[in-house]
């Protein structure tokens, strides 16, 4: 407990500027999920306080993010349509949904599954983060307009027949489902059929309207209607909002540029009376739970979304400890990974009751704590409290903000979230595999299954379908390097032979490691981990490099990422004997010659050593 209030002013300034940036995101991304801003604020404010309470990263702040909210946006389209389009009927099974998904994590964190996200290769995170990004994009277009489909007559009016179908379809189920159809009497389906009104028809068209015009696909189909019927108005909102929020961004960052776009822009369309389109309507007053996921359970509405909710923990899963690796970059901390997991089970768990979005993570609210002074999950909890306050206090004041607007957000976000690193390494990785005559690279087909596979079909077989992929390839590539080399054997972590002459007064200034075997996705989190056990007093590191036979894409970022902070202390980095695969990998993205230039890379120990006495002076005495 004394830990715990140790840093109250840093945690009180961190949770308060966490919260004030976690804002307009969380009623964003509610919007974008389809149940509206509430729905995001609450998700925000329950997982916020109950992630950090629980959870294992110290300043982790937790809230809807946009991985999380583009697969809950499917889930949440998938059950509103099939329940005819009525959102408050479809609520009870979409939020029992997103209750199991945070039970299954709390699942995954008691079962000690959480040091395993690691084993997730970076061609698959780099694609599914770029769909994701494209996925808002996408999907925002037609609000940034002012296009809603459900609201274009003669879109409407094209699903009519359709919609007349369906309505029959119903009755002849509920028909049979009473046992009263009877194929030689249509009285009954007749006298049903005569009850249908105008209301129910154009109802029924809405609904297909929607869901036609629905998800990434959807939204390229009716792209040409909504250019058509473009509101020019709500236009101008979304693009004066990604205009400040860049632009706010080069003035000054040490204000959440995102609150200054949605305050000026919604001060303007309030203040000068503008006809804009606002948000569905903020409730005032405490969140209460939603007891129908416990009075309405139906166990078969539910069940074909069990994988799913699987499927959504462990995208949370993953979402959150990637965060809690940045967090600890920046700590200088280790996160606890299986408790953290438990955390972010509880938090949407709790959510899921009161009516609240899933989240995880989120690694820019993270951030902004941290630089802020936060240090303690005292931070994460003022944050979740925060959120509670404004939104008891504003309600009605947000409830007037223009939808464009938070439109215009979330296309700052699309825009951020996507992975440049990667695509900009896609011209440089080298083209290890063959399709008949045409060369690829195995690293960059896996992240463009991926990235299409997402947008256009489903995030979670995607990623699936990825790892498949990798793995196999994976097993190929180790396979054929262990047949070129089988009489390599595994290596106590010792001093080898030729290192025992070295001179014993530099032993202080020089820290000689061992690399054996492949770097590749599954042992980068120990690589990371080599920085700390450098003694203070090294001035040089020699990295042995004889038994690395294979470097894939995310163990080349690792060790950029640590020749990076190595070069921010002024330790000087010496190579021996760099395999071919390895230099070629480091070569395509300048680690040589930017961090290690080619005369500190050696063919032996001997010329290393050579170097080391000309050129190194022992400091300690």
């Amino acid at each position: 407990m004394k830990n715990f209030f140790s840093n109250i002013k840093g945690d009180a300034f961190g949770g308060i500027t966490a919260g004030i940036v976690a804002l307009p995101l969380a009623l964003a991304f509610g919007v974008s999920s389809g149940l509206g801003p509430t729905a995001g604020l609450y998700g925000a404010i329950f997982i916020s306080f109950f992630a950090a309470l629980f959870g294992g990263t110290n300043t982790q702040i937790s809230g809807p993010t946009a991985p999380m909210t583009a697969v809950s946006m499917v889930i949440i389209a998938g059950i509103v349509a099939a329940n005819d389009g009525d959102v408050s009927k479809a609520l009870p099974s979409i939020l029992t949904v997103f209750l199991l998904a945070g039970l299954f994590q709390i699942g995954l964190g008691f079962l000690g599954l959480g040091k395993y996200i690691r084993y997730i290769p970076y061609p698959v995170v780099s694609g599914f983060m770029t769909a994701i990004g494209l996925i808002i994009l996408l999907t925002q277009v037609l609000p940034s307009v002012g296009y809603y489909p459900k609201e274009d007559k003669e879109f409407v009016s094209k699903f009519k027949a359709q919609a007349e179908e369906v309505i029959l379809e119903n009755i002849l189920k509920e028909e049979a489902g009473e046992g009263i159809l009877v194929l030689e009497n249509f009285k009954e389906t007749i006298s049903r059929a005569e009850k249908i009104s105008l209301e129910d028809i154009e109802r029924e068209s809405q609904t297909l309207a929607a869901k036609n015009a629905s998800g990434t696909i959807g939204a390229i189909r009716v792209f040409p209607r909504a250019i058509k019927n473009m509101n020019w108005l709500e236009l101008i909102l979304a693009l004066g909002t990604i205009f400040i929020i860049y632009g706010f961004k080069r003035i000054t960052k040490s204000i959440p540029s995102t609150l200054v776009a949605l305050v000026v822009m919604s001060g303007i369309a309030v203040g000068f009376k503008l006809d804009y389109r606002t948000i569905q309507e903020i409730p005032g007053g405490i969140p209460m739970p939603k007891w129908e996921i416990i009075t309405e359970f139906d166990l078969g509405t539910i069940t074909p979304y069990i994988f799913t909710a699987l499927t959504l923990s462990l995208l949370g899963a993953i979402d959150s400890l990637l965060t809690s690796v940045v967090a600890d970059n920046m700590t200088k901390t280790k996160h606890k990974p299986n408790k953290e997991l438990v955390g972010q089970g509880i938090g949407n768990s709790i959510a899921a009751i009161f009516g609240g979005i899933p989240g995880a993570g989120a690694t820019i609210r993270t951030v902004v704590n941290i630089n802020a002074g936060g240090k303690t999950k005292l931070s994460g909890m003022i944050a979740g409290i925060m959120l509670l306050i404004i939104m008891l206090l504003l309600g009605p004041i947000a409830s007037k903000i223009p939808a464009a607007v938070l439109a215009g957000i979330l296309i700052t976000v699309g825009i951020g979230v996507m992975d440049y690193k990667g695509l900009k390494a896609i011209p440089f990785l080298p083209k290890d595999i063959k399709f008949g005559p045409v060369k690829l690279s195995s690293e960059v087909l896996i992240m463009m299954i991926v990235l299409v596979l997402s947008t256009f079909w489903d995030l979670i077989y995607a990623v699936g379908i990825g790892l498949v992929i990798a793995s196999l390839m994976f097993m190929k590539k180790i396979g054929d390097l262990t047949a070129k080399r089988s009489d390599v054997k595994p290596l106590k972590e010792e001093t080898w032979a030729d290192e025992k002459s070295f001179p014993k007064e530099l032993t202080q200034e020089v820290f000689i490691k061992h690399l054996k075997g492949p770097l590749f996705f599954g042992s980068t989190s120990e690589f990371q981990q080599l920085y700390q056990q450098i003694p203070n007093t090294a001035s040089t590191v020699i990295m042995r490099l004889g038994r690395m036979q294979y470097m894939d894409q995310s163990g080349l970022y690792a060790m950029e990422d640590m020749l990076q902070d190595l070069k921010t202390k002024n330790i000087e980095v010496l190579f021996v004997d760099l395999l071919e695969q390895p230099r070629y990998m480091m070569e395509r993205i300048d680690i040589i010659p930017d961090f290690i230039p080619p005369e500190h890379i050696f063919n032996s120990f001997k010329e290393c050593v050579k170097w080391v006495k000309q050129n190194i002076k022992d400091n300690n005495n």
